[in-house]
Parts: structure tokens; sequence; C-alpha cells
């Protein structure tokens, strides 16, 4: 048995069968793409290095554009070079980066070989490594010197010393795969092959890592181009690690499918994004809610830029505020594209076409077209029946080509239930139907309301309407022990600048004067510097209630 057959489970053929006959798995790979883009419009920008990669690699290396048929190039060289090191289709290959055009190329290479990438955050350390070493067994690392001051070949030399560690700027020269003729590599061919190993954002446990083929990112992708309405030539502006769903769905497989050009941002420094959007004549970009609440209560910030090339911006990650985006479009004319995806395939979306009232937008998803092939279900979360009813809640599920077919080095199927005689994938993600079913409003994740006393409360609920408060950058709320009734709310806010900090009082009298029921209101209240977060950028709030 290979380490392939060990490691994660692959697509039945009667799944792959079911998906290529409704031709919602196309049979392209991520490298054919690429071949096909570079043969089309190779003088194209195809990506671009953010301006200040020097800063961030603590080098004198200046910031790379390369067109298509650059890209081409640069990853069949270095596929070429990957081969001679060992490395062959079914092996992992570990790669920490940041956001530079070498990570973009590695995502090709590695494609073309057949092998699997799995991309880590620039914020794990050799706990992860660790972990990713014992869960995956890679046959080497491609990763940087450092990055904004942190050591991170030391750290895979130190923790896992054993394996081949492959550095930019080192082992592997970009300026030398760009002017090198060597040989290309045959390419692999096979769309239903996993093509990434991505992990998850771990907010309430240790991360897992999520086997993807081409067609399952193919099928993610092609919602992501139907809601932003991409089109040739378009240039994008992502500000998120290339490291999962919200990066990969959204930038890397657009740029090769639509004829994007893709300019590279992250960590997210506000004015240089800002410089980007304007310098760089964005068409689309997604950010995350905390930037764009702050910008919606900067108006003159905003109206300082010329945004004339802006379409849309996207955004997710996290529940937005409908006052924030009934401000982008009212006072801005930039509608908010809302996205709600995960690694494992939950691909949703509102725009101004299926969901044209802002303030719905905020928090509602239109269930997919049947075209798509993508299904919802919502379940009780205690009895697992199907709900149908306007009003009630439960467990979103989904199935269709976006979705996984199970955790790498996991036979748990409790991740999964069958309807139907399909599997479905259980989000985890609490939801309420409305719209006479056809839509879903996100209530939080199941294993975060907070019980008091028996009653169920949404601490998104709570966040989206105390976020408009001017003393509040962020907020999280979230439940905090009591003998007498479980649990009690509590809330964690990073203060505005310039602003006093608000008191529990001061809540407390916000949410009367919007009719929130007084049982919802916080008792507890902790000023922090940050809300903690993954390096994904998603809140844990387990993280709140133990420092409570």
């Amino acid at each position: 048995m290979s380490r392939v057959d060990t490691l994660y489970r692959t697509s039945s053929l009667a799944r792959i069968e079911r998906l290529e006959q409704c031709q919602q798995w196309s049979g392209s790979t991520l490298h054919d793409l690429l071949a096909q883009a570079s043969a089309a419009r190779s003088q194209q920008l195809a990506v671009a290095d953010p301006s200040n990669r020097a800063e961030l690699l603590g080098d004198a290396s200046s910031p790379y554009r390369l067109n298509f048929g650059q890209l081409q190039q640069a990853a069949s060289g270095l596929a070429a070079q990957l081969r001679e090191q060992g490395v062959s289709a079914g092996d992992v290959v570990a790669v920490q980066l940041p956001n530079i055009v070498e990570l973009v190329v590695c995502y090709f290479a590695i494609s073309q070989l057949g092998a699997v990438i799995s991309p880590l955050p620039v914020q794990y350390r050799s706990h992860e490594i660790n972990t990713l070493c014992k869960q995956l067994a890679p046959v080497a690392v491609i990763t940087c010197r450092q990055f904004k001051q942190q050591p991170l070949a030391s750290h895979w030399q130190q923790a896992a010393a054993a394996l081949p560690c492959l550095v930019w700027g080192e082992a592997l020269q970009l300026d030398s795969l760009l002017n090198s003729r060597a040989p290309g590599v045959a390419a692999a061919s096979d769309a239903n092959a996993i093509v990434s190993l991505c992990w998850t954002s771990g907010t309430t446990g240790t991360p897992k890592a999520v086997p993807r083929s081409h067609n399952m990112w193919l099928a993610s992708a092609r919602a992501c181009i139907s809601a932003g309405n991409y089109r040739d030539g378009d240039r994008l502006l992502n500000p998120f690690p290339l490291v999962n769903m919200a990066a990969i769905a959204s930038f890397l497989y657009p740029m090769v499918m639509s004829g994007c050009s893709v300019i590279l941002h992250h960590p997210l420094e506000v004015p240089l994004f800002l410089q980007q959007l304007v310098s760089e004549q964005i068409t689309y970009t997604v950010a995350p809610p905390a930037l764009l609440n702050q910008l919606a209560k900067s108006p003159a910030l905003w109206q300082q830029l010329d945004t004339s090339h802006l379409r849309a911006i996207g955004s997710g990650s996290a529940p937005l505020s409908a006052w924030m985006v009934e401000t982008f479009e009212r006072d801005f004319a930039t509608p908010i594209v809302n996205l709600y995806g995960s690694n494992e395939g939950v691909t949703l979306f509102a725009t101004t076409e299926n969901c044209p009232e802002p303030t719905l937008r905020a928090t509602q998803f239109p269930l997919p077209p049947q075209a798509s092939g993508i299904r919802c279900a919502v379940v009780d979360v205690d009895s697992r029946q199907p709900l149908q009813g306007d009003g009630e809640r439960g467990e979103l599920l989904i199935a269709g080509p976006t979705v996984f077919d199970g955790y790498a080095n996991s036979a748990d199927r409790h991740c999964f239930q069958t309807i139907d005689g399909e599997e479905y994938f259980c989000s985890g993600d609490l939801v309420e139907l409305c719209q006479q079913g056809r839509q879903i409003r996100i209530v939080g994740r199941c294993k975060e309301l907070i019980n008091r006393g028996g009653e169920k409360i949404s601490p998104v609920e709570l966040e989206q309407v105390l976020e408009q408060m001017a003393e509040i950058a962020e907020i999280a709320c979230y439940g905090y022990p009591d003998e007498r009734l479980g649990e009690r709310v509590a809330a964690a806010v990073v203060v505005a600048d310039g602003h006093p900090p608000p008191t529990l009082e001061q809540l407390a009298g916000f949410l009367r004067q919007r009719g929130v029921a007084k049982s919802k209101w916080p008792e507890q209240l902790q000023l922090v510097a940050a809300l903690p977060r993954n390096p994904l950028g998603k809140v844990q709030r387990f993280s709140l209630r133990a420092a409570a």
C-alpha cells in the first residue's frame, strides 16, 4: 500500500463518474491551466510581489512581477529541480512562505510533478512543524531564510533536521529559473489526484489536514469567480495568506482560469493595502470585516482614494455587519460580496444579484442553484433530522463537487452525515432558515453558542450590534462559567484609536437602545490589546474564556 493510500481517502469511482457526467468536474489540472494561460497571454502580468518584499524577507531583493510566460518557465524549472531532489507523484512537499511570487511558483511546480503541496501559515513554529511531519511525512520543505525577523528556515532545520530544507535565495534561485533553458518535466494529468493538503483553522482544537483534488478546487474557484463576476484581465488584490480557501479559490485558480493578474499582499498593512488598491488599479479584492468596518467609520479616508477601477469588494471569515455593507454601497458606491467558505468545501456567496438588499446580504446566503451541483441541508443539532421551516435553526450540511472526502490520516466519518444516499459534510455552523427556505442566515458555530440558563445566545449577533460603537475597534463575545446559570455573557474589546475604553454600562446601554434582550447583555468586560487569533485570522474564543 502506498503512502497516498494510507494518508487520505480519494474520491470513489462512483463519485468521480457522477460529477464528470454532470460536467461539474472538468478534468483540468492546475498546471494545465497555467500552460493554457501562458500560450494565450504570455506577456500579460500574472502575479506581482508586494512592494515591501525586501522588508518582509529582510534582504535586498526587489519585488518581482511575472507575466504568464515567466511564471510557466519558473514553475517548470522548479519542477525539474524538485525532481532531481527525488520528489515524485504523491509525495508531500511542505511549503512555508509569505505571499511572494515564489509561493505561487511552488503551487504550479508541485502540481506539475503530481506531488502534493501542504502550505503552512508563516506563524507556525516547531509545534506545528512536528504535527505536520508526524501526520504527513513530507519528503522536503520549501521556505525562505526569514520573514519579519522570524528565522523560518532555522525553525525547520531544528525541528525536522533530517528533512531536506530548500531555501529560496539559496538552494532555490528564482532568477536562475527564469533564465534557465533546462528540459521540462512530463506533467501529471489526473485532475482527481490530491493536489493540496491545507490546514483547518483550528478555532476549537488541533488543526487537521484537508486533502483536496484539482477538481474540488476548480469547483470552488468557479463559485468565487461567479461571486466576484471576474472578467478577463481583472486585477485582483490578495491580502489573505495563500494557504487556504480564501486565497486559493479566490485568487490562485481564477488567475489561470479567467486570465486575471494577482497582486500579492500580506500580512495586512492598511496603508500599503490602500496604496496598492489605487496604484495597481485593482478591480476586485477581498478584505477582512474588521478592516471594512474601520473604513466605513472613516468616510473621509475612503473618499480620498481613487477607486474608480474597483468593481466590488468581497469579505468573509466572520459575519458582516449590515451597517457596514450599507455604508459602502450607499456612501462609497462599492458593493460588498459576502463570501462563506471553508477548506472542507463550503462555498456560498451573496451578491447584489442574488441578494440585492444590503442589510440582508450581510448575514444571509441564498442556497446554490441546482446547476452548481452544490446541495445544502439544515439538520437539528440533537436529532439530526432535516429542518425546512423558516426560523428553524440547525447545523449546515453541504454536499457536491466542492466538498472533500475526509481529513488526512483519519478514518473518522463523524464529520459526514448520509441523507438520501449521499454523504454531506457537517460544517459545524449553526444557521437559520429564512426566505421560505431559500436562504440561510449564519448564527454562529454550534460549539460557540452561549448557554445562559438554557437560553442559547449567539455571540455573533451581539458582536454585529456592538461593533457599531465608535469606541470599539474589534469585539468578541463568549460565555464564562456561572454556578447558577451555567454560563453568562462576556465581551472582549479592542478599543478604537482616539477613544476612551467603553464601560460595561455603556455596552448595556447601547444594546438597550437597539432593543436587544437583557439576558443577552454582557456581564463581564475584558479590555485587550488584540483579539487572540489563530494563524488564519479566526478569533479563538476558547482563549478568551481561559483568560477570563
